[in-house]
């Protein structure tokens, strides 16, 4: 449920061009791109209207600069590698961070509104009542007068003692100087701002959420401070975790091909009821499951990410919209939970994941995509990803290797395995329609033992295996019968054979269905010694 940020519809942000990237499928219609327009900014009044023009000039490309700069491709976070505009506002961002931590700006509490304007103008309404009403001067002359002190009739004795004033208060402001508190130490996500050089890559989510908007990347810091106070984060983070049945809906399962952890969000287990009723029966429910949501994120953010320039503090995001188009269409509670969790990771998590991938997708979510399309950035939807249901394997075997997909969802990764580790790789290979596909596994030393896991997704195909010997003269032994496996039969089939002399084992798909098919496998030989 980690989202983006989303646009301000006032004045909509310049869109960087990234790479379409999006996986077209073939049962699921993508939603129109909606067009954009550029929206003139208003330009504040200068007293050198010649100035402004040029200035906004150079502004506007840096602005483009760094927009042209973003790409569906990840974004370094080394400095070296950042252009020019990016490192100048880097280290402007920088500045004023040092700054504000300097001036306690992250926990002291907001400045009183001045006061100095709203006495001119209490002054200017005087003077002008002292002309309309010259009695009501001279009584409000007399009540204000002290026993103590005589107010002279001219103005410029008023002024004095307010000079003096203002002198002992820069006297004493200097005095203290020595006196002032330490800098503040302010730390987001397990790292310290400004201490090392992983502070770089928490900075360089904030500008590139804002566009490398430095004052606007500076609120957003300072926004996202106060609500990890008042949330009190560094408590949560300490506290038990009650996962209960929540441990299905979200979960971090494995790692993509880039070395992203990879975040799964299968919303249609709220269908169990009870589980449903005990996450968003009532208010405090609701708010609970909240609070364990922002505990999980933060837990896998400090276990599972690296925010070194060399590391990986981004993830994939992986949302299963199977049986889920009542529930989140029709059911209040829960649309009010995601609603209020999308706006927080928004608010205070930017640019956290890499890439949305959408499985599994309806045909109604095509037309509420295409709803919330236009109050998405560019760069937000070059992030995303649809597969139908027929496409959902074959588009996560793009950003996912098969051994680290869940075998719920076309993979060979599963809970109880014994044979295999997802270390051990699997091969992808396609059987075309109406034709026999064949796998040939050498066993080159007798008396060793093949072990093999192979899987067909959507199956409907015959298999069947056999042992063929090198001598010649040998007898073909058939290890596994031919037999046609249905699509919801089994997942993946798994099978060993111990071999007293070297040949090779051969691995017969018989796909007679006019659509083609992804076929995963993956093997190890053991030795007698082992």
């Amino acid at each position: 449920m980690m989202a983006e940020e989303i646009k301000k519809t006032t004045t909509p942000a310049p869109e960087a061009p990234c790479a379409t990237e999006e996986v077209a499928v073939s049962d699921v219609p993508v939603a129109e791109k909606p067009t954009s327009s550029d929206v003139d900014k208003e330009a504040p009044p200068q007293p050198a209207p010649e100035e402004v023009v040029e200035g906004d000039k150079k502004e506007k490309d840096e602005e483009k600069k760094i927009s042209e700069s973003a790409s569906f491709k990840e974004e370094s976070n080394k400095v070296d590698d950042l252009i020019d505009p990016e490192k100048k506002a880097l280290d402007e961002f920088k500045q004023l961070i040092q700054e504000a931590l300097n001036k306690h700006e992250f926990t002291a509490p907001p400045p009183p509104p001045p006061v100095p304007a709203k006495e001119e103008e209490g002054e200017k309404k005087e003077e002008e009542k002292k002309e309309e009403d010259p009695k009501t001067t001279e009584e409000k002359t007399e009540t204000c007068e002290t026993p103590a002190a005589q107010v002279p009739e001219k103005v410029e004795g008023i002024q004095e003692p307010a000079e003096e004033i203002k002198e002992t208060i820069v006297l004493e402001t200097c005095e203290g100087e020595d006196l002032a508190p330490p800098p503040e130490e302010i730390s987001i996500w397990g790292v310290p701002l400004l201490v090392d050089e992983r502070s770089d890559a928490v900075l360089l989510k904030f500008l590139r959420a804002r566009e490398f908007k430095v004052k606007e990347a500076l609120t957003m810091l300072k926004s996202v401070v106060a609500w990890r106070k008042e949330f009190k984060i560094d408590e949560l983070v300490e506290e038990d975790e009650e996962v209960g049945g929540l441990g299905k809906v979200v979960y971090i399962h494995g790692v993509d091909k880039e070395g992203h952890s990879v975040c799964y969000n299968a919303f249609g287990e709220f269908q169990d009821k009870e589980l449903y009723t005990k996450t968003f029966s009532d208010a405090d429910k609701r708010a609970k499951f909240l609070r364990w949501y922002i505990q999980f994120l933060e837990k896998n953010i400090r276990s599972h990410l690296d925010f070194t320039p060399e590391g990986t503090c981004t993830i994939v995001q992986v949302t299963d919209l199977k049986n889920s188009p009542g529930l989140l269409l029709f059911k209040k509670e829960l649309r009010q939970s995601t609603n209020q969790a999308l706006q927080l990771l928004q608010d205070n998590y930017p640019e956290f994941v890499a890439k949305q991938v959408f499985i599994n997708v309806p045909w109604w979510y095509v037309t509420y995509n295409r709803m919330i399309s236009p109050f998405l950035t560019q760069r937000t939807k070059s992030k995303f990803v649809f597969a139908g249901p027929t496409k959902t394997a074959e588009t996560l075997f793009k950003y996912i290797a098969p051994e680290q997909v869940p075998a719920q969802y076309g993979g060979l990764s599963k809970e109880d395995e014994e044979e295999f580790a997802t270390a051990d790789a699997a091969t992808e290979e396609t059987i075309k329609p109406a034709c026999k596909h064949t796998i040939e596994l050498p066993i080159t030393e007798g008396g060793t033992t093949l072990v093999w896991e192979v899987r067909v997704v959507g199956w409907d195909v015959s298999y069947g295996a056999e042992f063929v010997p090198s001598a010649e003269g040998g007898y073909t032994w058939i290890v596994q019968k031919s037999r046609k496996i249905g699509a919801a039969d089994e997942q993946s089939l798994s099978c060993s054979f111990k071999s007293g002399e070297t040949g090779k084992l051969v691995l017969t798909f018989d796909n007679q269905t006019s659509k083609k098919k992804k076929l995963v496998y993956r093997t190890k030989t053991i030795k007698p010694s082992e």
